[in-house]
């Protein structure tokens, strides 16, 4: 009797190890990248599973990451907002007014440069920043992390995730890293255009879509991409709608009250150069520019036609610079912006796997 109480104790713990062994284990993320889009690069040091991007996307939404449990990194990046934020400068705990514009969060996984200086050069290193930012969430990254670890399921998490037991701001910021490189946008009517006139193949939902473009919107996309209409190429092209790594000074002032790049190179030649950002869902994205100082599309398209401000660090590509800008006619103007809204996709900004999941 007691030979087989032990035969039957052994096999129940041989069951329950195995048990655990399954439910530890950790299912490989299969990233969808978009048939016109190029290979996302991924860090050796942080493959992204399935569990790693669910753990990244309720982080993202948890308040307990700044001081006094107020805001979240959605707070400042709405999915409605194509994941910006609404507000001209967002506001950080204990009242805090931010200096910039918070920038809108998509297609990160490609980029190469992340704030609008472009201090850093990751996306793991960009998450470490708005946490002990003294304008932004305000707390040291080990108070984060003694808060989370005080989660059991974020315990558990962590453990089947990076098999750490006490994590802390690395972790944290993998997980957040893998749930951003999830923020893909590729469904628009730009992205059917881009397909269409670069002799891609079209899928029924894509079809579909195309049939929706109309006269104007093709009408703008050739004046967008004129050397002599809208003169919006040299940074803003491709599937991606921007180009990695590009810095410009693009006519908004003579005088420079924010720096930009230059306090990151300290070169003088960066006085006034800002990352050039992602044109997609920019019709959810207002306000624009650096500081917010557009808010909405007609200023901004104002601006390129008859607003830029010469000074000596302006973009050479800037060719109309001399006259203040392209000097679009109100025909021309409209049709720019029909242009500009094909760069909104629904999918995106509805995307249910993008939304708050819920706090532990």
């Amino acid at each position: 009797m007691k030979q087989f109480v032990f035969i039957v104790l052994l096999a129940l713990l041989t069951f329950s190890c195995k048990k655990n062994e399954v439910d530890m284990a950790i299912t490989p993320y299969e990233l969808k990248i978009p048939s016109h889009f190029p290979a996302m690069p991924i860090p050796e040091d942080n493959p992204m599973s399935v569990e790693g991007v669910e753990l990244g996307r309720r982080l993202f939404y948890d308040t307990r990451l700044s001081l006094d449990n107020s805001i979240s990194c959605a707070s400042c990046h709405n999915q409605a907002n194509g994941f910006s934020d609404p507000q001209t400068f967002s506001t950080g705990v204990n009242g805090e007014i931010g200096k910039r514009q918070s920038m809108a969060l998509v297609n990160l996984g490609w980029q190469s440069a992340y704030f609008w200086d472009g201090r850093v050069e990751t996306l793991e290193e960009q998450v470490l920043h708005p946490v002990s930012d003294p304008l932004e969430m305000n707390q040291s990254w080990d108070a984060t992390a003694q808060k989370l670890n005080s989660v059991e399921e974020y315990q558990n998490e962590f453990y089947r995730v990076f098999e750490v037991v006490d994590f802390d701001s690395t972790h944290i910021a993998k997980a957040i890293s893998q749930f951003l490189r999830t923020l893909i946008s590729s469904q628009s009517k730009y992205d059917v255009m881009y397909k269409y006139q670069n002799g891609l193949s079209l899928n029924a939902f894509e079809q579909n879509l195309y049939s929706q473009i109309t006269n104007e919107e093709w009408a703008g996309m050739d004046l967008f991409f004129s050397l002599t209409n809208g003169d919006c190429l040299h940074c803003h092209n491709g599937p991606l709608m921007e180009i990695q790594g590009l810095f410009s000074n693009n006519g908004l002032d003579n005088t420079f009250p924010d720096i930009g790049r230059m306090a990151v190179t300290g070169n003088s030649s960066d006085l006034g150069k800002f990352k050039v950002p992602s044109l997609r869902n920019i019709e959810f994205t207002a306000p624009y520019m650096h500081d917010g100082r557009f808010s909405n599309l007609d200023e901004v398209i104002n601006h390129y036609s008859f607003g830029i401000v010469e000074s000596p660090t302006i973009d050479p590509l800037i060719e109309f610079a001399h006259q203040g800008g392209v000097q679009l006619d109100a025909q021309e103007h409209g049709l720019i912006k029909s242009f500009l809204k094909t760069f909104t996709d629904e999918n995106f900004l509805n995307n249910p796997d993008f939304k708050d999941p819920g706090a532990y």
